[in-house]
């Protein structure tokens, strides 16, 4: 059988070898970016959370991980694990990068590399909405309080109060929560946004964010010691914020364009 060319076929095919050529380098290009692991926490909402329809992951942490992902050069594989596992798991090199509202401390900096920080935070009180007798840090004395095991939270309860304080540290934020609500504790101490979020969704009419906020913290992104990704990822994050996509992310989760300097 022979195939017979048309004069437009024969226009046609610059074009097509073109268009091939295109759709080659694309395929390569994608097919070349390294896959990298990312170990995130499932519950700290509204940053990292499961969608129960869609089955994945979603939340602040993971628009902004995803975006640094496209820029940087490479593909999220990503992981979840209870919070107190995850910088153990970068420092040993189980996990390249980690993102899950991580507040950037001297400590932690000893045995992880920190990104540029991208969100600004702070601690802060949740009691039940018929609690009147706690405004400060210092009213907590004497009452039972839960935190998350491993959190800067957990930390500061400990320096506030000493060992002795009645503290319980929970594996996840909303197994917190959840004993507030129960009657189980007197109190959450966490961070501010997570706090905030829980008080206006599922708290709601049954909880209150009191007090100020407390130990001015800022979160970052973490990387296993001397990672190529960390350059990268900093460059990424400057170039959302100068075009404005860090401030479109940040009002979709948040509501306004204000946090995260």
């Amino acid at each position: 059988m022979t195939l017979t060319l048309t004069s437009s076929h024969r226009r046609a095919l610059p074009w097509l070898a073109s268009l091939a050529l295109g759709l080659g380098v694309s395929s390569q290009t994608l097919a070349n970016e390294p896959s990298v692991n990312v170990v995130t926490d499932p519950s700290f909402v509204p940053f990292e959370m499961l969608d129960q329809e869609s089955g994945e992951m979603v939340g602040f942490d993971m628009d902004i991980i995803h975006e640094i992902a496209d820029r940087a050069g490479f593909q999220v594989d990503l992981e979840t694990m209870d919070f107190n596992g995850i910088i153990p798991a970068v420092q040993t090199g189980n996990q390249e990068i980690a993102i899950a509202g991580i507040t950037i401390t001297d400590e932690r900096a000893e045995i992880v590399d920190f990104s540029d920080p991208y969100y600004d935070s702070g601690l802060q009180i949740l009691v039940r909405a018929d609690n009147d007798s706690v405004e400060t840090i210092e009213d907590l004395e004497g009452m039972s309080v839960a935190t998350k095991i491993g959190s800067t939270s957990h930390d500061y309860l400990r320096e506030q109060f000493g060992e002795d304080a009645d503290v319980t540290p929970y594996p996840g934020s909303s197994d917190m929560y959840m004993a507030l609500l129960g009657g189980s504790v007197d109190a959450v101490f966490y961070d501010a946004p997570n706090v905030g979020y829980f008080s206006q969704t599922r708290g709601e009419g049954r909880t209150k964010v009191v007090g100020p906020l407390y130990e001015g913290q800022q979160y970052g992104i973490v990387f296993h010691k001397g990672s190529e990704w960390l350059q990268p990822a900093n460059e990424a994050l400057a170039s959302m914020r100068e075009d404005g996509t860090y401030d479109e992310i940040h009002s979709k989760w948040f509501g306004n364009a204000s946090g995260g300097k």
